[in-house]
């Protein structure tokens, strides 16, 4: 080989050609991030981070039972999207053993946060997507510290019944405890009418978009759920209209001063009709009840809405299941193992929380051990009134493949996120 002037010419056309090549392919994954196989759960922040970036809203769905959470991370895994589970304080203590849930004792919300992330992280384990354990509607500092303790990733505080500044004093107390563990962490601003567990609101108390940012400044939190029209419950009234440009006005004040976080919207189950008449013709006894139109929670995405609480919505699938299944096979109505559910739904007619039912069937509730061929078909029931609704709106929030996007972040790595960040 002898050189000269043409080849050397060559040459370098060549090397310029790939190293275009290896730049352009380099942009193109770089905002892919590196999966980890049998990777723990992540905290909720990491998950959030990319809700904005890439136009869609995060569900966070409430479980009570063991078998719940495997079955809305499984759906999640068909899809390909993040998971957010959420336990709320009295679902801890229905998994603690409770069945008088609403007056459980705190050693039993330890019990039922543990049980809960033990089955939350054997099915994250082995899964394809990432997987956040966040605490609904934590009451206390009490009620964070027992959550992280027994394996949560992410918690909400919920000050909301309280004055500004107390809520601001009690939500910083919070963030002081859980970001040096990596631990995200929600707020609430503004009050939410309805009823939900242990939460309740006669009415409707807007967020004011500037007390919004001053949340966000004096307490540090990741994300911040917001009063705009959405309420608690399954009596959500007919023709509901959201009063989006609260949080529009949020939002913009948000990018104006550098905020990094993200808006939330509870009570947002969506109730969907033709779950209510088919409980109705099973033999419940449902009125009055009404959700949040999907369209009016997509519209609330484009303005700057990034993660969506659903609750009611699973309980009346699983509900209207559970009546199903003893119509269908009616020897479940008198086998020893399911007999007890089924007199519970025949007492109350007008229930459409599952834990009302589920209470002849603790181990079922507790460690989703089905020991008898009609419990497993009882267990099947639950888990497929999960999928049902979970998979109809991780379609409608356009979390459809947005697991590729989110990095996989640990509990360890977050909190030197935050530690550098000085929050």
């Amino acid at each position: 080989y002898t050189p000269n002037a043409a080849g050397a010419k060559n040459l370098i056309t060549f090397l310029n050609l790939s190293l275009f090549i290896f730049k352009l392919a380099k942009n193109k994954t770089k905002n892919i991030p590196e999966r980890r196989m049998n990777m723990p759960l992540v905290p909720m922040k990491a998950i959030l981070d990319t809700v904005y970036s890439h136009r869609y809203a995060a569900a966070a769905f409430n479980v009570n039972t063991a078998s719940q959470a495997e079955a809305l991370i499984g759906v999640h895994e068909v899809f390909r999207a993040p998971a957010i589970v959420q336990g709320a304080e009295l679902a801890n203590g229905f998994m603690g053993g409770c069945v008088d849930f609403a007056h459980s004792t705190p050693g039993q919300k330890r019990t039922g946060a543990a049980n809960i992330a033990k089955a939350v992280k054997a099915r994250a384990d082995d899964g394809a997507v990432p997987v956040a354990l966040h605490l609904d509607h934590g009451k206390s500092l009490e009620s964070v510290k027992a959550a992280v303790e027994g394996g949560y990733t992410s918690v909400m505080i919920d000050g909301s019944s309280l004055p500004l500044e107390d809520n601001i004093a009690l939500t910083r107390e919070v963030v002081k405890y859980a970001h040096p563990r990596g631990v995200t962490v929600e707020g609430e601003l503004g009050v939410l009418a309805g009823v939900e567990d242990h939460v309740f609101g006669a009415q409707s108390t807007y967020t004011h978009p500037l007390d919004a940012i001053r949340f966000f400044k004096a307490t540090g939190v990741d994300c911040l759920a917001v009063s705009y029209g959405t309420m608690h419950g399954a009596c959500k009234g007919k023709n509901v209209k959201l009063r989006r440009e609260i949080v529009i006005a949020i939002r913009e004040c948000m990018l104006h001063e550098g905020i990094d976080g993200v808006l939330v919207s509870h009570g947002s189950s969506t109730v969907p009709q033709y779950i209510v008449d088919e409980i109705n013709w099973l033999g419940g006894r449902l009125t009055d009840v009404g959700g949040i139109p999907i369209e009016e929670l997509k519209t609330s995405i484009a303005c700057g809405i990034g993660k969506i609480n659903v609750d009611t919505d699973i309980r009346l699938a699983v509900t209207r299941n559970l009546r199903e299944l003893f119509e269908k096979h009616p020897w479940l109505k008198t086998d020893a193992s399911t007999h007890g559910v089924y007199a519970l739904l025949k007492q109350l007619p007008e229930a459409v929380d599952p834990r009302c039912f589920l209470a002849p069937v603790m181990e079922l509730v507790m460690y989703g051990t089905a020991s008898t061929n009609a419990l497993r078909l009882l267990d099947d029931s639950i888990r497929r009134g999960v999928a049902e609704m979970a998979g109809t709106l991780i379609v409608s929030f356009g979390m459809v493949g947005k697991s590729a996007v989110v990095k996989p972040l640990s509990l360890e790595e977050m909190a030197d996120h935050y530690r550098k960040q000085g929050i």
